[in-house]
């Protein structure tokens, strides 16, 4: 059964674009290996990030990630099963809001900004990337 988990958190401490760069590199390769895909969102001191995939990884990533010392305060904002992944091409697309340039970092994503297609784009708008224009929204 598919599932998508999003959730917000704060840095325990100040993290550097190399700090940021580590964090991504170690969840892909934790997302890869238990085939959970989704969105990484960092501004200023916050995150938000989607998780989905199995039920069981996703919960046992989620866990994991609420016991990193990295991270505080952190708050689910919805947990679902889901029928279709809706970032099946990201083992985990990383938006940097501060304005680190990151385009050149696998797995960039520019869904916040290219509205190249908006029609299409309105008519797909999912639960997950509803949130993700809320946190464009606030930049």
């Amino acid at each position: 059964m598919l599932y998508h988990l999003s959730y917000v958190s704060e840095e325990s401490s100040p993290m550097t674009s190399n700090d940021l760069k580590e964090l991504l590199e170690q969840a892909r390769d934790i997302n890869a290996s238990n085939d959970i895909t989704g969105l990484l969102l960092h501004r200023e001191d916050s995150f938000l990030q989607v998780l989905e995939g199995d039920k069981d990884k996703v919960l046992e990533t989620y866990v994991r990630i609420e016991k990193d010392p990295r991270h505080k305060n952190v708050k689910v904002l919805f947990s679902e099963n889901l029928e279709d992944r809706e970032f099946n091409e990201w083992s985990m697309a990383f938006v940097n809001l501060d304005g680190i340039t990151i385009n050149e970092i696998h797995g960039f994503s520019d869904f916040l900004v290219d509205d190249q297609k908006p029609r299409e784009f309105l008519e797909e708008l999912t639960r997950a990337k509803q949130t993700l224009l809320l946190f464009r929204a606030m930049n």
